[in-house]
């Protein structure tokens, strides 16, 4: 008996080996290249407040604004005019009340894949604010993560970031979520923590403070487009060594998530395992700049 037990133990530790290489090399050779960040002639410019055609700014300029809002929207007809209300009716009074506070919103029209890096590098701030287009997120809360970006002073090489974070709501969430979605909830936490993002609590807030160095270095390595990019930018931010604060905002659910509920997180989950294999395979490698042409 003890010698088929010892085979059948061998032949477990076997199967896994295999099956964890297998993992490792189906990684490796599925890895995509990072998003072509080409721009269409048409896309070069844009036309001003004088309905003038002025060339779209880079990232890599130096700054002509305090702050550049920046919106992925995806089918966002209805959730995008109440949050767009909301956040220039926020941005026009503190102009007022502080005229050298000066602002841009870049919303980015992401058709069937997100690009919203794309709105990221022809941002002008000296600050790049990523907010989700539901609203869900209260805009005068950006006054918190700024007061967070400020607290990580001195920035190496000017660069620091500040997620807005719902992990203080948790306990009120779980009272009104079911047992499988919680479950799956604290499955994605426990593999964002056991893969790629220590420290951090809730990664998919969609309410980010970057400063302008810290998102031309974080986006500028991105290979992720849909929902798991948050993740893989805080991996990249954590791997330059890029000081992160997590920052408690307000946050209210609104109807007309693209999120389905099991697949959606099956998706984020395969994100999350070929992030860290494909980082550690060096099928994926950080670049320091990259610039779009």
């Amino acid at each position: 008996m003890a010698p088929l037990l010892l085979q059948l133990a061998v032949l477990g530790v076997a199967l896994v080996a295999a099956a964890l290489i297998l993992i490792f090399i189906v990684a490796f050779i599925t890895a995509t290249q990072m998003p072509s960040l080409h721009r269409h002639e048409e896309e070069k410019f844009f036309l001003n407040a004088k309905g003038q055609k002025e060339t779209l700014p880079s990232i890599w300029d130096s700054p002509t604004k305090r702050l550049s809002v920046v919106v992925p929207s995806y089918n966002e007809e209805k959730r995008l005019p109440v949050m767009m209300d909301e956040a220039l009716g926020y941005l026009e009074k503190r102009q007022k009340q502080d005229p050298t506070f000066t602002y841009e919103v870049i919303v980015v029209d992401d058709g069937s894949k997100d690009q919203t890096s794309k709105g990221v590098f022809s941002s002008r701030g000296e600050k790049i604010l990523m907010a989700d287009a539901d609203g869900a997120t209260k805009f005068p809360d950006v006054e918190k993560l700024e007061k967070g970006l400020n607290d990580l002073q001195p920035w190496p090489d000017q660069m620091a970031i500040a997620c807005g974070s719902r992990a203080h709501l948790e306990k009120e969430s779980i009272a009104q979520r079911s047992y499988f979605r919680t479950l799956l909830m604290y499955g994605f936490h426990f593999l964002v923590w056991f893969l790629c993002v220590k420290g951090v609590r809730d990664t998919q807030c969609g309410f980010k403070l970057l400063t302008r160095e810290a998102a031309s270095r974080t986006f500028s390595s991105l290979h992720i487009e849909r929902w798991a990019f948050d993740v893989e930018l805080l991996y990249i931010a954590q791997f330059l060594k890029i000081p992160i604060a997590e920052i408690a905002v307000n946050w209210t659910e609104i109807e007309g998530s693209k999120l389905v509920p099991f697949w959606s997180w099956l998706q984020m989950g395969k994100d999350l395992l070929f992030i860290r294999l494909r980082y550690l395979t060096g099928a994926w490698r950080l670049e320091q700049t990259r610039k779009m042409n």
